[in-house]
């Protein structure tokens, strides 16, 4: 017996468009009569380093669950990210998410990318090459330190 599915040719996987990091993984639990229920939250931020980005957050009963969800949702969140001169941003910037507050102002090329933790992640992946980042607010939290800085980057004006 013969099949039919012979004569169709291989597709080539088609090359992802985005870099993806995984910021935060986080065990939640939900308390229910029976005992507590574990899942898992995962944060991932995708960008194409020319200007595109986007934070995605995914709940899933397993990790690569949660990841594969975290990943669709980060891809419909993805926004454009006006760059000066293709490496740093046009003026000053600030913005508040939540407890989180981050600050970021434009620097002179060859200075580098000066952030840390998730700010850094999303400015890398966005293609921002220099620039200076402080965060401000006063929590640790990877996930809203990631949404402030969007936020910032939302308040760019060309």
């Amino acid at each position: 017996m013969e099949s039919r599915f012979r004569d169709r040719q291989k597709t080539p996987w088609a090359k992802e468009e985005f870099k993806e990091k995984v910021l935060d993984v986080r065990r939640v639990t939900r308390v229910v009569a029976g005992g507590k229920r574990f899942r898992f939250r995962a944060t991932i931020v995708i960008g194409d380093e020319k200007g595109r980005v986007g934070v995605g957050v995914g709940k899933g009963a397993d990790v690569a669950g949660a990841v594969q969800k975290a990943k669709a949702h980060a891809k419909k969140s993805v926004m454009h990210v006006a760059l000066a001169h293709g490496r740093t941003i046009p003026h000053e910037v600030g913005a508040k998410y939540s407890a989180a507050r981050v600050f970021l102002k434009p620097a002179v090329s060859g200075h580098g990318l000066k952030a840390g933790g998730s700010v850094r992640s999303v400015l890398e992946l966005a293609g921002v090459k220099d620039i200076t980042a402080k965060c401000l607010g006063r929590t640790h939290n990877k996930l809203t330190n990631a949404l402030a800085t969007i936020e910032a980057l939302k308040e760019i004006k060309t």
